[in-house]
């Protein structure tokens, strides 16, 4: 990215992919939701074309691109009304650790899955007590010979219907007191052992919510990803492209909401004139646009820095690009159900389900609080509060 512009090559993805998923587009993804059916084709269908894991290394099936690649793949998506929450999971928190981190073995075994979609893998931290508070994780492994014993509790859980596998944020046994040590287990989702019980959700999505259960899961050796005693900074390897792909995600759906909501306002006519002609509907709608593109160009930021290798600005950056798009996005949302009237609550016109869909991105995947928090104590430098 240079002069504040993306790449042709960048900007000829996002063409791409827009035209992709406008094949599909929010009527699709909305009744894939309401029957209880999936987004397969759709994604099948990304993965085949190479979008799926286009961050992903080349020998391993991948596009050799970075996370600013497929967090664009991630936004036009969500422009188009096709938001896939798996996209933050799959190739870009598990792909991206297991690139970094894993063995060869590893690498040649789940990456290429990962890329072409037809390996889907989860990823598990929250928990029920811990909250956003990952120090205090308990899912607990612990060796028996050659293997792992797996053992904990995980909720809010995305896919796991989807994934063939999970990558679980677990803790040795021997750091039950004292420094945490949070170690990356791969589990596949048919393992003994391993349960996933449905949360009922009010977002209108085909992807589901999980409340996890893992009750002495028996696991090869290899099943840990990279070192068991750099367990935090491997975590963190998966974190900022989190942040960055949901803050892709947001703004996405910002610019959905707001095309929708400029659309209606150009025909809707009331008085003399569309409502679009009166400042108290355009006012709202352009500020929208100026929020969601400041968020976009701080995603692009974080993206970059991160591809940079610059692990400690990017994730200011990506803290900093989460919190913006989150808050354009809810602010969009709310906006766009506004200019359409009573239609705005309509499932007709499909604006309503977009203040849920939109306020998760202030909750998950790190709360806006604690993004205040880093920046007040990071940034600023001020007292550490929590």
């Amino acid at each position: 990215m240079t002069s504040f512009t993306e790449s042709e090559e960048r900007q000829e993805l996002r063409r791409q992919v827009a035209r992709l998923a406008s094949k599909y587009g929010r009527e699709y993804f909305t009744e894939k939701a309401r029957s209880g059916g999936k987004t397969t084709d759709l994604w099948l269908e990304i993965g085949k074309n190479g979008y799926l894991g286009i961050n992903l290394p080349e020998e391993y099936g991948g596009g050799g691109g970075g996370i600013g690649d497929i967090a664009a793949v991630c936004e036009e998506l969500a422009a188009q009304g096709c938001p896939l929450l798996m996209m933050v999971v799959s190739p870009a928190i598990c792909g991206t650790v297991i690139a970094r981190y894993g063995t060869e073995e590893q690498k040649q075994r789940w990456l290429p899955g990962i890329a072409d979609g037809t390996g889907t893998m989860a990823f598990a931290i929250t928990e029920p007590d811990a909250g956003t508070n990952s120090h205090n994780i308990t899912t607990t492994a612990r060796r028996d010979g050659d293997e792992w014993l797996l053992t904990g509790r995980k909720i809010y859980i995305s896919g796991v219907d989807e994934a063939d596998n999970v990558l679980v944020v677990a803790r040795t046994e021997d750091a039950r007191t004292g420094k945490l040590k949070p170690c990356l287990f791969v589990v596949p989702t048919d393992a003994e052992g391993f349960e996933a019980k449905p949360i009922p959700m009010e977002i209108v999505s085909p992807e589901k919510q999980f409340q996890v259960f893992i009750d002495d899961v028996r696991l090869p050796d290899d099943a840990l990803v990279g070192d068991e005693d750099a367990g935090l900074v491997q975590l963190f390897a998966g974190l900022n492209p989190e942040r960055i792909m949901a803050a892709s995600f947001s703004t996405g759906l910002a610019r959905f909401a707001i095309d929708k909501a400029a659309a209606y306002a150009k025909e809707r006519t009331v008085f003399q004139g569309p409502i679009g002609s009166h400042q108290a509907i355009a006012h709202p709608l352009a500020q929208s646009k100026i929020e969601t593109e400041l968020a976009r160009l701080m995603t692009q930021k974080a993206a970059a820095l991160y591809d940079a290798g610059d692990d400690l600005g990017a994730g200011e950056a990506a803290n900093m690009a989460k919190y913006a798009a989150a808050e354009a996005a809810c602010d969009a949302a709310d906006r766009a159900v506004q200019a359409h009237g009573g239609n705005g609550i309509t499932q007709e016109y499909g604006m309503a389900g977009l203040l849920v869909a939109t306020r998760a991105g202030r909750i998950a995947p790190v709360s806006r609080e604690m993004i205040l928090n880093f920046v007040a104590m990071h940034s600023l430098g001020l007292p550490k509060s929590y």
